[in-house]
């Protein structure tokens, strides 16, 4: 999978198109991620006593990997993501700027 938890990504594709966001969880066997502010869902929630009232919050939803794109740390655009071994230790970089994320 080419994006971690807490990388920033833009959304690529769908009704969230150009979103920006940090990626709050991901999936690698399902191939999904889960984007901060992107695909919400609303949920309707009970009121917690009785007589008490209950509220409708937004949370965001699963989204495919393949339609975000990290951001590259030097321009600031959407960059792919290539891996280069230095040493014994495999780190990811930028294919933009040639830069380690």
């Amino acid at each position: 999978m080419h994006v971690k938890k807490g990388d920033i990504v833009i959304v690529r594709t769908g009704k969230d198109k150009g979103i920006k966001g940090k990626i709050l969880s991901s999936s690698p066997k399902t191939n999904k991620v889960i984007v901060e502010g992107a695909r919400l869902h609303k949920k309707h929630l009970k009121p917690k006593t009785r007589g008490g009232v209950g509220e409708v919050i937004q949370k965001p939803g699963w989204m495919d990997a393949s339609n975000v794109q990290l951001i590259d740390p030097k321009t600031g655009t959407g960059t792919r993501v290539g891996k280069k071994t230095i040493g014994d230790k495999k780190v990811r970089i930028s294919k933009k700027s040639g830069q380690e994320v």
